[in-house]
């Protein structure tokens, strides 16, 4: 979804269609041709071409945005990055940024200088909407969204931790708004179809007010045009290794801080926005998210690792030792590497 709403963003300020100055290349589809100097792709894309093509010919400059998720494969990518720039190409660019990014302590690391730009927003007014006693978090939503229906204009959006927590609102609204033509309910989440996602990230063709239930998709990497209210419930499902299995298995956590103020940041694009925030105002979050890496399983690492030929590589954080032996392990008994 991000890659191609950022594409389609910078297509547009220059007034050409996708896939000429600026294209993008996900899983199974590219729009890209031999004009384009800019290319939107996705993490493990980048991991791709960087194995495919170790020398980056033709490609100035890696952009690495929305950092401070912290995910795998940006931090794959960064590395490899980094080994190139080291190893290959002195003039290689590397810039890594974010609205929330810890930026003091990665410009140490990188020894890079840091640029920093106030952007442009309004004012959001943050508020917690409690629960009452034993109250699902659907139903607590589904008050929080009558309430702001009344108080306050624009569009709403709302994140919750997954597609059931998705579907189980939308089944509970359908009944509050079954009545009210002038409202419309989406849904924004990775696994839609192409169609629906651009439904989402459009403003709704008949003039609705539009109640936008998405995952954390939309905490930084899109922008859904028209939204004055978002509806927080601090929620995320993020990949946690279980020793006891030796897999990954998602579980649902609380965001950090640094993500709330993204959540929040959404309600203030347009004009002066509230934020709902659907956990005790007395609930400490951690500062920032933690790293994929320090919390998942690592074969996939392993496995590119043992392609690029070393895994001497500078990590923003080093893969924890006990998890890549044990991801070592299961390559070497699956024959996916020797010993």
């Amino acid at each position: 979804i991000a890659a191609r709403a950022a594409a389609a963003f910078m297509a547009e300020s220059l007034g050409e269609p996708v896939g000429a100055t600026v294209g993008y290349r996900i899983r199974f589809e590219s729009k890209v041709s031999a004009q384009t100097r800019v290319e939107v792709v996705t993490e493990g894309i980048l991991t791709r071409m960087i194995q495919d093509d170790p020398g980056l010919e033709n490609i100035a400059a890696i952009v690495f945005d929305e950092f401070h998720e912290r995910h795998l494969s940006a931090d794959l990518g960064l590395a490899l990055a980094l080994d190139i720039q080291q190893s290959l190409r002195e003039d290689l660019r590397i810039v890594v940024m974010s609205a929330t990014l810890d930026g003091e302590k990665l410009a140490q690391f990188l020894q890079a200088e840091r640029i920093t730009s106030a952007g442009r927003s309004y004012p959001v007014t943050t508020m917690h909407f409690p629960a009452r006693r034993d109250e699902a978090l659907t139903f607590q939503t589904k008050r929080c969204v009558e309430e702001v229906l009344q108080k306050h204009e624009g569009d709403l959006l709302i994140f919750l931790p997954g597609q059931k927590e998705i579907r189980q609102l939308e089944n509970a609204l359908q009944l509050s708004i079954a009545n009210n033509e002038n409202i419309s309910l989406i849904s924004l989440y990775g696994e839609m179809p192409i169609e629906k996602q651009s439904e989402a990230l459009a403003p709704d063709k008949n003039g609705k007010r539009r109640i936008v239930l998405a995952t954390n998709i939309a905490e930084s990497s899109v922008t859904l045009p028209g939204v004055r209210v978002v509806i927080d419930s601090g929620l995320s499902r993020e990949p946690r290794f279980d020793p006891n299995s030796g897999f990954s298995r998602l579980e649902t956590v609380m965001i950090s801080q640094a993500s709330a103020d993204q959540r929040a940041g959404r309600a203030g694009r347009v004009a002066e926005g509230w934020c709902y925030r659907l956990w005790p105002a007395s609930q400490r979050l951690d500062a920032m998210r933690s790293a994929e890496i320090s919390q998942t399983e690592l074969s996939g690492l392993c496995l590119e690792l043992a392609a690029w030929g070393s895994s001497d590589l500078r990590f923003v954080e080093a893969p924890p030792s006990g998890v890549m032996s044990a991801a070592r392990e299961l390559l070497q008994r699956l024959n996916a590497i020797d010993k």
